[in-house]
């Protein structure tokens, strides 16, 4: 039995696609920060023909498999992509029903955050959504603080390109680093980010080949990987395959390869 095949011993049932893909992992490496821009809520639903919000409800149960199997893979840090800037132009309806189950998530899954030494916080401007949806959230980020486990992100309210302004916003008001000294790592301290690993691989659901504004100072060496698998039916079989690709890839963050090169 393979090392992941043994840490996993009773996770993934034998003689399925999960325990062939885990049995082709190394332990050794695998991406410390995954991303996932969760897309596809909505075409799923309407493939069912559904109303666009039962696409949101069963992305729920999405968000549960790929934290538990982010968590017992061993993955450090899992980002998720929940609410962007632009979500704003959706119909109002829809975006007070987004933020009711966000809410509901979180009162029913504090206690498997603490039960599993989860460590919840954000990114995004939380000063502009609504108050008790930002109440809620702050409860379970002072609940889970202290937690030293895997570190679940949440993007609310987040856009890429506002975070590098909001960023040079702090540089500017804080004054500690002078203009001369600015470099890339000082500059990182003042992201929504600061102090986490850039994201080794970003996932993206529903087939679309873009990045959507996501996280663009941190994936500039991010390998990305899409599927055409909406959010709603997204499983741990979609992660593992996820990972087994990564780990076929090979890092050079800009260098060249060190092996033989061919003509």
């Amino acid at each position: 039995m393979s090392v992941m095949l043994d840490k996993l011993k009773g996770y993934i049932e034998p003689g399925t696609p999960e325990e062939k893909l885990a049995a082709e992992l190394d332990p050794g490496r695998l991406p410390r920060h995954v991303a996932v821009i969760m897309d596809g809520n909505g075409r799923w639903a309407r493939k069912r023909k559904l109303p666009r919000i039962e696409g949101h409800r069963a992305g729920l149960k999405s968000v549960r498999e790929v934290v538990e199997a982010s968590a017992r893979l061993g993955i450090e840090v899992l980002t998720l992509f929940a609410f962007s800037r632009e979500n704003w132009k959706r119909p109002q309806r829809e975006i007070a029903t987004l933020w009711r189950l966000l809410e509901e998530y979180l009162k029913k899954e504090d206690k498997v955050l603490m039960e599993n030494n989860f460590r919840l916080t954000t990114i995004g401007r939380l000063d502009e959504i609504p108050e008790s949806t930002r109440r809620e959230l702050e409860r379970v980020m002072a609940l889970t603080s202290s937690n030293a486990g895997m570190r679940i992100i949440l993007a609310l309210n987040y856009g890429g390109r506002m975070e590098i302004v909001d960023a040079a916003r702090r540089w500017a008001l804080e004054g500690s680093v002078r203009p001369e000294d600015l470099d890339e790592e000082s500059f990182s301290r003042f992201l929504d980010t600061s102090g986490l690993p850039d994201p080794d691989l970003l996932i993206r659901t529903s087939g679309e080949s873009r990045i959507s504004n996501f996280l663009l100072w941190q994936i500039a060496y991010s390998e990305i990987w899409i599927t055409k698998v909406f959010w709603p039916e997204f499983r741990k079989a979609h992660l593992l395959e996820a990972l087994v690709e990564f780990q076929k890839r090979e890092r050079r963050f800009g260098a060249l390869s060190p092996s033989p090169q061919r003509d």
